[in-house]
């Protein structure tokens, strides 16, 4: 895959059947459709179901370019996920393929989501995303 912020090849990184497609040029990340389900089940009690619905997130306002989805090469909407700081997401809102999340940002949202609940994804993704930050 193609990393659709630089255009470098994208590696795939796997932990228990979850793979995630990570730029080592910009240290975007890649979560396809069923990545990001699998991800949300990771939450014992699936508070994330309820709150992260990434394919209809609010539009943010940006100034940054809209990107090509890698799978379709449809324009991607800007979603705005959090508020403290915001982190803006690349997402595929045409065919719900993905999200992009630039460098940095997966670690963002890990902080916010683990909240000292222990989930052994989001443990396994700040270990091996902690780089990005």
């Amino acid at each position: 895959m193609i990393c659709p912020a630089c255009s470098h090849p994208m590696i795939v990184v796997e932990h228990k059947h979850i793979e995630l497609d990570y730029c080592a040029a910009c240290q975007g990340v890649w979560f396809d459709n069923g990545e990001l389900e699998l991800f949300l089940d990771s939450f014992p009690d699936q508070t994330g179901k309820k709150h992260l619905d990434f394919f209809n997130l609010p539009e943010a306002t940006t100034s940054e370019k809209k990107r090509r989805c890698p799978i379709c090469s449809s324009k991607m909407q800007k979603g705005s996920l959090g508020t403290d700081p915001a982190i803006i997401v690349d997402v595929c809102q045409k065919n719900h393929h993905g999200l992009f999340f630039d460098g940095g940002e997966v670690n963002q949202l890990v902080k916010t989501m683990s909240s000292g609940r222990g989930v052994p994804i989001i443990d396994f993704l700040a270990e091996t995303l902690k780089s990005t930050n």
